[in-house]
């Protein structure tokens, strides 16, 4: 069905460059609706926002760009979603600079139900991409949507979790919904904008700038209840994600680890912070009232394999190369190579960059 007057007025407006959502909003408030921004002279449109923006809401979008977008319109599951829409989420308006249309391919009903934020590190160890996708999984299976960014490492993890379980998953991107980044996602795009909803406030076209995924992040924590940070180094933008979910008023967790991993830092500074600890999917269902009984995911691993491998015993729950593991365990390193492949090949043990092994869960 071709989109009214006034849903293209607001995509007609969500094209013009430079119109920010603050300057998008002062437009409103100043006019009342988008039909009237889009008619309204250059000395009107001048008394709330900038002379170059003026000019340019004046100007009108690209034509393409125009007609590029109402084609993806057309497409089944595409939609935009403006501040004039019930299925507007309730919890953007919560927040400072809400966008004043998004851009949804999939179910837009998830937009405005329990969910969760899911980030971390996309150079993720395989430990931190198990306890994504499981937490996703079990807080997805107890009621909360995943929310998360699309990046690897984490995000992808958290979204395969969340996807695997009754309330699905939601990425919400830092391009046009017309591209997919990164590209190595593109299966995963797919079968979110299936299963669940892919989300951008950000026009058809826009390409991956590095200056859109901090605003980008803002509308990770403003449409869920809480985020939980699984690995983050000190300098990651998963903490920029932790830091909106707390000026916005939302829980904030943290998944500690290891005191040598630069992965676990990130966290380990969010809780002394301030953000909670948990060890369990299920310490956040609780702190939301929901408690549900979930499967416990502490180990994976069978009690008499852990007793039975003396490489297990020295490795801990740190990485460490094969010389310390051999001076530990006094194997000799022909035998911990061995022990060591086998425990791999189970999912046991994990093989890092730079020579070390680390024990998986």
């Amino acid at each position: 069905m071709a989109p009214d007057q006034e849903t293209i007025a607001w995509i007609k407006l969500g094209l013009v460059a430079g119109l920010t959502p603050s300057g998008f909003r002062k437009l409103l408030a100043a006019l009342a609706t988008p039909e009237a921004i889009c008619a309204a002279d250059y000395a009107t449109l001048a008394r709330s926002i900038g002379d170059d923006v003026a000019a340019a809401v004046v100007r009108g979008p690209d034509p393409k760009r125009l007609e590029a977008t109402l084609r993806w319109l057309e497409e089944p599951g595409n939609q935009v979603v403006t501040f004039a829409d019930h299925a507007y989420p309730r919890l953007l308006l919560e927040i400072t600079d809400p966008p004043p249309l998004l851009y949804v391919k999939g179910k837009p009903d998830l937009l405005d139900g329990a969910a969760l934020a899911v980030v971390g590190s996309r150079n993720a160890s395989q430990q931190g991409r198990v306890n994504a996708q499981a937490f996703s999984q079990e807080l997805s299976q107890g009621g909360f949507t995943i929310i998360s960014g699309l990046a690897l490492g984490i995000d992808a993890a958290a979204h395969v979790g969340g996807l695997a379980a009754a309330s699905s998953s939601i990425a919400v991107v830092g391009t046009g919904l017309d591209i997919v980044y990164p590209a190595r996602n593109r299966d995963l795009a797919h079968q979110l904008a299936e299963q669940g909803a892919l989300v951008s406030e950000f026009a058809l076209g826009t390409p991956a700038l590095a200056s859109n995924f901090p605003r980008r992040n803002r509308l990770i924590s403003g449409l869920a209840r809480g985020c939980l940070v699984v690995e983050a180094a000190l300098q990651s933008g998963s903490l920029i994600t932790a830091r909106y979910a707390l000026e916005q008023g939302r829980e904030v967790f943290a998944v500690p680890g290891s005191i040598h991993s630069p992965l676990s830092k990130g966290c380990h500074q969010l809780i002394k912070q301030g953000a909670k600890l948990v060890e369990s999917s299920q310490d956040i269902l609780e702190e939301f009232g929901a408690a549900v009984r979930v499967r416990d995911t502490t180990t994976v691993v069978k009690t008499e394999t852990v007793q039975e491998s003396p490489i297990l015993a020295a490795l801990g729950y740190d990485p460490l190369d094969l010389d310390t593991l051999c001076e530990r365990s006094g194997l000799t390193p022909d035998s911990a190579s061995a022990m060591l492949l086998t425990l791999e090949l189970e999912g046991v043990v994990s093989r890092l960059p730079g020579g070390k092994f680390q024990r998986v869960r």
